[in-house]
């Protein structure tokens, strides 16, 4: 059985570094992109079974991400979890008006993003 493949997308090294570890440490494949413009094309040529999506990034936010991989037909109804700083009701109503799964506000600790990894991929 081959593992579930999660696309990490931050613009943060350190961040992607972090969660990729923790991926790999619960038996996940992980895949990485810098930019929303990676992601769209790392989604397209990897197929991941989940997305967990910045929303804060350069060139492309995760937000206009979020809405391009739902137009895609590889990643229509693939899990997308959003992820942010910003945990205001609107910003929130803004990640699910953009196609999201889930939403996470920053700081989270491992064990909600376990939680919900596992909630999507097992």
């Amino acid at each position: 059985m081959r593992r579930k493949k999660v696309l990490l997308v931050d613009d943060s090294a350190t961040v992607l570094l972090l969660h990729q570890g923790m991926l790999l440490e619960l038996g996940y494949e992980a895949v990485t992109a810098r930019n929303g413009l990676e992601a769209l094309a790392r989604a397209e040529t990897e197929r991941p079974d989940l997305v967990f999506l910045d929303v804060v990034m350069p060139h492309l936010d995760g937000l206009e991400t979020c809405r391009a991989l739902r137009t895609r037909e590889p990643t229509r109804n693939t899990p997308i979890i959003l992820c942010s700083t910003r945990a205001e009701p609107r910003s929130v109503q803004a990640g699910f008006d953009s196609g999201c799964t889930d939403y996470l506000a920053k700081p989270f600790d491992g064990a909600e993003l376990t939680a919900l990894l596992r909630r999507y991929l097992d």
